[in-house]
């Protein structure tokens, strides 16, 4: 049974639009209700033609450090499809196209408290162009072997997110 939404208050802030809603419950409480509400993003496993991984470093300023991730970014309005963003994304944050997409699916990072949908994709048959960052980006690219990343993975290094879920979905895809 859904919950029943009564009142609806919006509030864009920068990139990002505050709901809040007081909302009646299955069992009759009423309650407040805030979270995120996000564009739809993408995030790309690249992989090289030697089995190796393009691995981003990024400065972070929400947790004050630089992160190990995947690329990945928003869906903007002028892409017409997921794929379509991931394309753009890869070419501007690791200066790549890749002829071989392989779709993953999509998670929901924190539907407790955002709304935001992310497609996952590894890119494979990697093509070398020139990376194209967008003024407030600060990325490193690293190609890194597999086995790197996993012990980037189990020390805790490697806290990305949507990273994580595409990796996983990846090992499993190619396990069966």
């Amino acid at each position: 049974m859904e919950w029943k939404i009564n009142k609806v208050q919006r509030d864009q802030v920068d990139r990002f639009e505050i709901v809040q809603e007081d909302v009646t419950l299955p069992n009759h409480t009423d309650m407040h209700f805030s979270f995120v509400n996000f564009a739809k993003g993408v995030c790309i496993l690249p992989i090289t033609e030697d089995g190796k991984v393009i691995c981003i470093r990024q400065y972070r300023h929400a947790v004050k450090e630089w992160q190990w991730e995947l690329p990945a970014g928003a869906i903007d309005p002028e892409d017409n499809e997921p794929l379509s963003a991931a394309k753009r994304e890869l070419e501007e944050e690791v200066g790549c196209q890749a002829e071989s997409w392989i779709d993953l699916g999509s998670v929901y990072p924190s539907p407790g408290s955002t709304s935001e949908q992310i497609f996952l994709f590894a890119a494979t048959n990697l093509i070398k162009t020139e990376q194209q960052l967008e003024a407030t980006e600060q990325i490193d690219p690293h190609t890194i072997e597999m086995q790197e990343l996993h012990q980037l993975i189990n020390s805790g290094e490697f806290k990305h997110g949507a990273g994580l879920a595409a990796i996983l979905r990846y090992l499993i895809k190619n396990e069966s």
